[in-house]
């Protein structure tokens, strides 16, 4: 008989491992957001122009948005044994 958490785990299925999928978008949306604060301070202290910075930080709104839609769909796509 499966303990209680294990019965969670098997509800928890999503079409790709929910596990890896929240560390990817972890990860992504982490380095995302150094890219950005690296490109805010060098924009601040002038080694870049602002147009630059707000690519940067666009480009990384963009993605890490995209990698947290990315764990948020894995969860709604869920494989049930029924």
């Amino acid at each position: 008989m499966a303990t209680p958490q294990e019965a969670q785990r098997e509800r928890q299925k999503g079409f790709l491992n929910p596990h890896l999928v929240l560390a990817f978008a972890f990860w992504i949306t982490t380095v995302c957001m150094v890219v950005a604060v690296v490109a805010s301070i060098l924009a601040i202290w002038r080694f870049t122009g602002t147009d630059a910075l707000w690519r940067t930080v666009a480009t990384c709104a963009v993605i890490g948005a995209a990698a947290l839609a990315f764990f948020f769909l894995n969860g709604l796509f869920v494989l049930r044994d029924d």
